[in-house]
């Protein structure tokens, strides 16, 4: 493998020359970054990008921290993200916080250290004040987490209003509600608050279904239908995220419930995933691409030394009809 070194000498110019051109360091002539270019071609010469990146204090890489990356939100998301992060001259380290207790904080800990430029993160298990420590490039994918870490969100209250008002529209009188805990500051507690909010306005019961935000595998919400059927709890709506839902749904029809006749279900996320089943899912849709899009966006300007203040972005939702709603 050729040295920069030799790179110089068959270029005829100095050491400090070509190592000026490779990290845009200082002044270098046209000609000159010809001859260098020629140089490398020619001896098949491969910079050092982490030497490079060294040089320039980063490491060129940004962190995405998710609780689960086979839950379909967060596969989509990521995938996304990674592919906005190639354009604008970053790789992706993704990191799942779920499995290990203290997964969160010790890929914080590497924003800390400089292994990563910045972090994208939609996990929640981690307390505010970690965060806040930490005056580094952050970027919060629906979670406040201070001042000066920018947070990406969807209109969450329109998403709720949406909800409600399609359950009603389709003549729901008992409704089940899957909604996280309210154990973080976020904004996706507004749609739950205005979906409550419209059903209690209109005289519909309502029973909130509390599922753990840090656990969203499969067997985990498989386990959450089973406690409701077992509750005998009795609904002819159903409102949550994707896989819940989903989960529901399967378990009514297994039951001989027709859908959507006897029972309405309406999913919020609306990724791939409700399009794939049968009845297909009506669904509040979150705009996921431009959630990335946003997210890469805001993290790069912070790492190119932008300061943000309180800065929110929402992003706006909409209705995609499907077989498990008449209406």
């Amino acid at each position: 493998m050729a040295s920069m070194r030799e790179v110089a000498k068959l270029a005829n110019v100095g050491l400090g020359t070509v190592s000026r051109m490779l990290n845009d360091s200082g002044y270098v002539s046209d000609e000159t970054r010809s001859r260098i270019e020629a140089a490398m071609k020619t001896l098949d010469y491969t910079p050092n990008e982490l030497a490079r990146n060294l040089y320039h204090k980063r490491t060129g890489i940004i962190a995405v921290l998710v609780p689960n990356a086979s839950n379909p939100f967060f596969a989509e998301f990521v995938d996304y993200v990674e592919s906005e992060l190639y354009k604008a001259g970053f790789k992706m380290m993704l990191c799942t916080t779920e499995k290990e207790f203290n997964a969160e904080l010790e890929y914080l800990d590497m924003l800390n250290r400089h292994i990563v430029d910045g972090v994208i993160t939609g996990a929640h298990s981690l307390a505010v004040e970690e965060y806040r420590k930490i005056h580094k490039p952050i970027v919060a994918l629906d979670r406040y987490l201070g001042e000066d870490i920018p947070v990406i969100a969807v209109n969450h209250k329109e998403g709720g209003r949406l909800a409600a008002k399609t359950l009603i529209d389709n003549g729901c009188r008992k409704v089940l509600h899957f909604r996280g805990k309210v154990t973080v500051e976020s904004p996706y507690h507004d749609r739950h608050f205005e979906f409550a909010r419209i059903m209690k306005e209109n005289g519909i019961f309502t029973y909130d279904y509390e599922l753990d935000r840090n656990r969203l595998d499969s067997e985990y919400y498989k386990k959450a239908v089973k406690d409701v059927f077992a509750k005998g709890i009795e609904f002819d709506g159903v409102f949550g995220v994707d896989r819940p839902v989903i989960e529901c749904m399967n378990e009514t029809i297994r039951r001989h419930r027709r859908v959507p006749e006897d029972v309405k279900f309406l999913a919020y996320d609306g990724t791939f995933i409700t399009e794939m089943v049968e009845p297909s899912l009506t669904a509040i849709v979150q705009p996921i691409k431009e959630l990335a899009k946003e997210s890469v966006r805001l993290v790069c300007n912070l790492v190119n030394g932008k300061v943000y203040k309180n800065k929110r972005v929402s992003l706006e939702v909409e209705l995609r009809k499907g077989g498990s709603t008449i209406v």
